[in-house]
């Protein structure tokens, strides 16, 4: 077990070993991620309210520091930053054209608190940018340095469903740390486990105690009771398959009627990769740069080609996020792209929730008559 002190030390202790430290704060009304240099920077008796389209601070009494769902960013900004040099052009004085990469060394990150939605997010943009053919080697260079202390909830948001999306609020696989903060009559502390050889050189540095039973079984007990209190469900079919045979449902258009493509959803995805190249130069020409950023696919130029764009209509593109987030992205790189953190929900400007959408896309399935199959006479 530590303390808060102990999570002093933490941080210290990561910071000394030469890691940026990032960890959720309180700035401009909400509680985002950003460097921090002590435990005092945590969100210490602040919690969120939350709902479609809605996010508020609320004060908590009991103090916790980590008793609050997911922000508005999510760890894809550090590992995968919104905006990046690629590489830079210009003119020697002989005239010549010289190109040189962004070669800068990445980051070593140290992230605390990573919510174990988050920690699966990860995990997927693992599989998208660091295998396959087509591999991000500064995303790899990131996240081969970054330290990750994963935070168990023990309080879910009235948006979230990670439970439904085969996760829940225990921290799985992938952290060097991992935290589950209690708070009772016993005081406010810290159960903390070391999940890498990292983390326990790590550990082995900070004031701690053993973990004594009645903590172990709050922790645990704590954990248990924020998957059965989640926010919202997924409907318990295969989401692959109802996407498939949904693609003609009417509410596409209620859906579509009420989207304003605004991209949101995707920026504040922590899975979503889409990216576009943006040239830049100066007003003499002799110097260009190519920028990598983010790019969503609510974006009409998002599958221009020259006979115009692929998808039109908020209908296709609303309908191409949703299918490939829960459906598609399983051909691709075997596993949902949806961790269940809520995030689209809360940050859409008009509350579409894509668990309400698929709960109507499966009533819509289920109520439909059944199709007319025509065969040849004879």
């Amino acid at each position: 077990m530590i303390d808060k002190d102990g999570l002093d030390a933490l941080i210290a202790v990561l910071a000394g070993r030469g890691r940026t430290v990032i960890g959720p704060t309180v700035r401009d009304g909400a509680i985002v991620l950003a460097e921090i240099g002590s435990g005092q920077e945590l969100p210490y008796g602040w919690g969120v309210e939350l709902e479609a389209g809605h996010y508020r601070l609320r004060p908590r009494p009991d103090g916790a520091a980590f008793a609050h769902s997911a922000g508005p960013q999510s760890w894809k900004t550090f590992l995968h930053p919104q905006r990046e040099l690629q590489w830079a052009a210009e003119r020697d004085p002989g005239g010549d054209l010289v190109v040189r990469e962004n070669d800068a060394a990445p980051p070593s990150y140290a992230f605390l608190g990573v919510r174990p939605c988050d920690l699966r997010a990860i995990a997927v943009q693992d599989r998208v940018l660091m295998g396959g053919p087509h591999g991000d080697s500064r995303y790899r260079a990131r996240r081969e340095r970054a330290f990750l202390v994963a935070v168990e909830c023990t309080e879910p948001g009235a948006t979230c469903f990670c439970v439904s999306m085969g996760g829940g609020p225990a921290a799985g696989p992938g952290y060097d740390l991992a935290l589950t903060e209690v708070l009772d009559e016993e005081g406010h502390r810290f159960w903390i486990r070391a999940g890498s050889e990292e983390g326990e050189a790590v550990l082995a540095e900070i004031p701690h105690r053993p973990a004594d039973a009645a903590t172990q079984t709050a922790a645990r007990d704590g954990v248990a009771g924020a998957a059965d209190r989640m926010g919202r469900t997924m409907p318990p079919v295969d989401l692959r398959t109802l996407m498939r045979e949904t693609l003609r449902a009417e509410r596409w258009n209620d859906v579509a009627s009420r989207c304003l493509t605004c991209g949101n959803c995707t920026m504040v995805c922590p899975t979503c990769f889409c990216t576009s190249a943006e040239d830049v130069t100066d007003l003499t020409g002799e110097h260009a740069e190519r920028w990598r950023r983010w790019e969503s696919c609510f974006d009409l130029e998002f599958s221009h080609l020259a006979g115009g764009p692929v998808r039109a209509s908020q209908l296709s593109r609303y309908r191409q996020w949703a299918t490939h987030k829960l459906g598609t992205w399983y051909d691709q790189f075997g596993s949902s792209g949806c961790v269940g953190c809520g995030r689209c929900i809360v940050w859409c400007p008009v509350g579409i929730d894509i668990t309400e959408e698929a709960h109507a896309l499966d009533r819509e399935r289920r109520t439909a008559p059944p199709r007319q199959e025509h065969h040849d006479g004879g």
